[in-house]
């Protein structure tokens, strides 16, 4: 699922860099700041980079109705999954003009598409009921200690907390009811 959230947004975000310059080049990627060997990867050259920096499943769950059948089975509930990643978007070109003219419209990008949805986004995973972006403040200390813990040198970057609303992949399924052998 995360897979697949990040493809979308990163196939998303690039669709809209390129109308904004009138261009074919791929100018966004989802991967890390810093190769697990201390480098800086090749391919983040001349990019915004979309790196995930923390995953939370948030804790809320709505009520859950399971219908029992006459042979004792039930079926699974309609379970909604929600999850909070912190999204870290780097701007990374050689020339510190276009770094900052595509970290303002990948900005302007988020401002206008706070959130997506299966209704205005079909090509969203099927799975997804929406994702939310979020604007997350971080103090000038924590941007800091979040580039150190990450091993490399501070680029221009905005951190979004995204939420992922998404329904279980397997919802209708019949599963046998299990009953406790020592009741």
């Amino acid at each position: 699922m995360i897979h697949d959230v990040f493809q979308f947004v990163t196939s998303t975000l690039n669709q809209y860099l390129k109308q904004a310059f009138s261009t074919d080049t791929e100018f966004v990627i989802s991967n890390t700041i810093v190769g697990q060997d201390g480098s800086i990867p090749k391919q983040n050259q001349n990019k915004v980079i979309l790196s995930l920096i923390n995953i939370e499943q948030e804790t809320t769950r709505p009520y859950m109705n399971i219908s029992r059948h006459a042979a004792g089975n039930q079926n699974d509930p309609n379970v909604v999954e929600r999850y909070a990643i912190d999204l870290l978007v780097t701007s990374n070109f050689d020339d510190y003009n276009e770094t900052l003219k595509f970290l303002n419209k990948t900005i302007s990008f988020f401002q206008d598409n706070l959130l997506f949805s299966q209704n205005e986004y079909p090509n969203m995973p099927n799975e997804i009921v929406k994702l939310e972006f979020q604007f997350e403040v971080v103090s000038y200390e924590q941007m800091h200690n979040l580039w150190t813990a990450m091993g490399a040198k501070y680029q221009p970057s905005i951190l979004y907390k995204m939420r992922i609303i998404t329904t279980d992949v397997n919802i209708g399924s019949v599963r046998p009811n299990i009953s406790n052998p020592l009741a």
